[in-house]
């Protein structure tokens, strides 16, 4: 076996080595209690109320990598989108939601 062909082979049989998700995607506990999923869409990450009042809405787009993610979060109460951002920190991540970026609320959801 060739050297380049062993290390890949190598790569793809340790755990989170090779096609590692991003820490962003999964389910998530909102802070209504909720329950959100995160999943990659085209080259951006989709938030999809799975539970609740508005199960099925589509309530945000993010990009990013690692631990910061920034996009468009949208109200399912009111419909209205903002520009948002995502943080995660282990089994936690901070929303947050601006108007003109100097009105802003956040909340902490919780992985599922």
């Amino acid at each position: 076996m060739k050297l380049r062909t062993w290390i890949a082979a190598a790569l793809l049989t340790v755990p989170g080595v090779a096609l590692a998700a991003e820490p962003i995607e999964g389910n998530w506990k909102t802070a209504s209690g909720a329950t959100a999923v995160i999943a990659k869409c085209g080259g951006s990450f989709c938030i999809t109320l799975k539970t609740g009042k508005h199960a099925g809405k589509r309530i945000g787009k993010l990009e990013g990598a690692g631990a910061d993610y920034s996009g468009s979060i949208t109200d399912p109460e009111t419909d209205k989108t903002y520009s948002g951002s995502g943080t995660v920190n282990g089994n936690s991540l901070r929303m947050k939601g601006c108007v003109l970026a100097v009105l802003c609320k956040s909340q902490t959801w919780t992985r599922l």
